[in-house]
């Protein structure tokens, strides 16, 4: 059983599987690309597409340029048997809460959840604007790393990082990423020139595409599918409010509360897959989380060596999970995050059984 179980359900992550994320995969359709990664996170369990009870993924019409495109990669998962399926215009991570709710009601044993984002084919920097405030930032055009500029530089205003600091994250997350053969960006990476002042190129996440995938089972099933499954103890999401202007950008009292509602602080953590896109962001995540010099912080390399947009939130969860079926973590912390400056943000527990 898990160590803490605090729902009505006990739920797992049984399997995690994604592609290689690479800075361009024109050669491909998102079906083509999401495909293998599907039938490779099925193999894992043994299970066959039909004997799944729930399929939820999350994806972006904003990134594919046209309307419901998320149906087409529903032939991915394949057209018969008919399936109970859902879609949420988030990053994948918000379709595997989604997913964790489903199977709490009882409506489902299983669920597979998976996500994708192609960021290639155009500008991501002017497409991610559209989330800002409609009426009077949007058509300003402010671009994801001009705000995440801001919060860097209100971070080194307020004295709690430097620039010296924020290259030491890009660079000790790229070297991470060498043991992570699905990573787009590992090694050493030159910091570069300025993007906006006071990020630079190391700063800021690799533009690229990519796909991942975890399949959810509950209680005796997770059991039979996994040697070890990573029990999900707690689960929360939480939003700040839209206008920046209203917010401490130092601060992120969303992923705070979001933490203490999923029972992080309950016990240590050895693991943290943080979604931070930039490194200024790993500085306000580790303050709002409580994290520690022990506690291993993005072991896979994180957002700065691999960022599919609309996957990246779902890998941090898929990650935590996989080193918790290996052995090698015990309780981690996972989070995800959508929107400017760490606007929406989902933090999760998952608990391997005692050895």
């Amino acid at each position: 059983m898990p160590r803490t179980s605090r729902h009505a359900r006990d739920v797992a992550v049984v399997a995690f599987a994604q592609s290689d994320h690479l800075r361009r995969t024109d050669e491909l359709s998102e079906v083509e690309m999401v495909m293998p990664v599907l039938h490779q996170v099925l193999e894992q369990t043994g299970l066959k597409a039909g004997e799944i009870g729930f399929t939820c993924s999350g994806s972006s019409d904003y990134l594919a340029g046209r309307a419901f495109s998320f149906t087409m990669t529903l032939d991915g998962v394949g057209a018969w048997p008919p399936i109970s399926e859902s879609h949420v215009e988030m990053d994948g991570a918000w379709a595997l809460y989604e997913a964790w709710v489903k199977i709490q009601t009882g409506e489902a044993d299983t669920a597979l959840v998976y996500s994708y984002g192609k960021s290639s084919p155009g500008s991501v920097r002017d497409v991610l604007t559209r989330q800002l405030d409609p009426y009077y930032v949007a058509p300003l055009w402010p671009d994801s790393v001009a705000l995440a500029a801001l919060q860097a530089q209100a971070l080194i205003d307020a004295g709690e990082t430097d620039e010296t600091s924020l290259a030491a994250i890009g660079a000790r997350s790229r070297a991470a990423a060498e043991a992570n053969p699905h990573a787009q960006l590992s090694g050493p990476v030159a910091q570069g020139d300025y993007q906006v002042r006071p990020l630079r190129t190391g700063d800021c996440p690799p533009i690229g595409d990519g796909a991942a995938a975890v399949i959810l089972a509950a209680g005796d099933t997770a059991r039979r599918l996994c040697g070890r499954p990573a029990w999900i103890t707690g689960i929360d999401h939480r939003i700040e409010a839209h206008s920046l202007g209203l917010r401490d950008l130092t601060d992120s009292p969303s992923t705070r509360i979001a933490a203490e509602r999923a029972g992080v602080f309950e016990a240590p953590v050895d693991t943290a897959e943080l979604h931070a896109p930039f490194s200024s962001q790993e500085v306000v995540l580790r303050k709002a989380l409580g994290l520690g010099d022990g506690v291993a912080v993005n072991p896979s390399g994180g957002a700065l060596a691999a960022n599919p947009v609309m996957a990246a939130g779902l890998i941090r969860i898929g990650e935590a999970a996989a080193r918790i079926h290996r052995g090698e973590s015990d309780r981690a912390v996972a989070h995800a995050t959508s929107g400017p400056c760490l606007q929406q943000n989902l933090v999760a527990v998952l608990e391997g059984d005692p050895a």
